[in-house]
């Protein structure tokens, strides 16, 4: 099939609680996208960069147990300040689709209503991370905390918080959604998981009107 040109890079973020399948959503989104001849570049937070994946290393070790809430949103951005200038502006620039598996939002949830860091705070140090980049649709999956850790495949050092903290999460980020409508759209996970690409399909079908 044809390569299918934008007018302009489009960047699309997953975010979500833990096993709310964003990783599986987000692969099969971009493999749909492709199909349809557009130009994608499948990106993961923290990671997608030599020195994102060592930081990754670092914040999801459980034997790093000692790691407060300040260091770990620093190291959250420090990675993301790598990833957005190594590739994701580029990739924007040369007017691919980028699709992410988590970007700010998630600092903002996890270190922010979470953990109890200020999130003015976050989001400031987010603004210089991210060079003020935001994503043009955020696909937030939605799903309980009790049932998103029941169907978590590993136990890294964020997964094996308690329940509380999860929940929190979840509700930080129904939050922002709220005050977010026009970008982020929540999509309450299905047990099929066809059934909920369908629904995201529809989602950036609309976004991208194609």
């Amino acid at each position: 099939m044809a390569k299918k040109n934008l007018k302009y890079g489009v960047l699309i973020t997953f975010e979500g609680s833990e096993g709310s399948g964003k990783s599986t959503q987000a692969r099969r989104l971009c493999g749909y996208l492709r199909q349809k001849g557009f130009k994608v570049l499948h990106l993961r937070e923290p990671g997608s960069t030599a020195i994102g994946e060592k930081i990754r290393d670092i914040l999801l070790d459980p034997k790093n147990k000692k790691m407060d809430v300040a260091c770990e949103m620093l190291l959250y951005q420090a990675a993301r300040a790598r990833l957005i200038r190594e590739k994701i502006l580029p990739a924007l620039s040369q007017k691919k689709i980028v699709v992410l598996d988590r970007f700010l939002d998630a600092t903002i949830c996890y270190q922010g209503y979470g953990g109890g860091l200020n999130i003015t705070l976050i989001k400031q140090i987010g603004k210089l991370a991210t060079c003020d980049t935001q994503p043009d649709l955020t696909i937030l999956l939605d799903i309980s905390a009790k049932e998103g850790l029941r169907r978590s495949k590993t136990r890294d050092r964020i997964e094996r918080r308690p329940l509380a903290f999860h929940r929190r999460v979840r509700r930080g980020y129904l939050k922002l959604a709220r005050a977010n409508v026009r970008r982020i759209k929540v999509i309450p996970v299905a047990r099929e998981i066809s059934k909920t690409q369908s629904e995201i399909r529809k989602i950036v079908k609309w976004r991208l009107k194609i």
